[in-house]
């Protein structure tokens, strides 16, 4: 629902939702490989963005701890604190922490996910599925 609200609002205004644009540089960092400057991470990005508007972008990923960064020349090379997962799994559990009623918030989402998904999470409940390390992706799943 939230996507197709981000959707309308992008194609009414012309402007992306909030925090789109830092997720896709964020998954731009992750599809890469090791350290990226500004313009590396812009020419992985579709759209025509201005050098300078992913600068800031990153600079404001580094500011809120999402980032580190290495000298590299006059600038820097940017590469993300966190694996993916464990970024997401961090989201995950502050909207769980935010809301009011923790047993609903777990039923409710326990109750949307896919088969596929719901077998893995018994698995991973069960000792059966290990969850990944860091940076290591789940069994099945490319």
């Amino acid at each position: 629902m939230a996507d197709r609200d981000d959707e309308e609002v992008r194609e009414a205004s012309g402007r992306r939702a909030r925090g789109e644009l830092e997720s896709d540089v964020l998954a731009a960092l992750w599809a890469g490989s090791g350290p990226q400057t500004a313009r590396e991470v812009r020419e992985r990005l579709p759209g025509d963005l201005a050098y300078t508007t992913v600068l800031t972008i990153l600079s404001r990923l580094y500011e809120k701890g999402m980032l580190v960064r290495h000298r590299e020349g006059r600038g820097y090379a940017y590469e993300p604190a966190r694996d993916e997962a464990s970024h997401t799994a961090q989201r995950m559990h502050s909207l769980l922490a935010g809301g009011s009623d923790r047993e609903a918030v777990l039923a409710r989402f326990v109750s949307e996910l896919s088969e596929q998904d719901e077998h893995l999470l018994h698995q991973i409940l069960s000792g059966h599925g290990d969850p990944p390390a860091e940076g290591e992706r789940p069994r099945g799943k490319r």
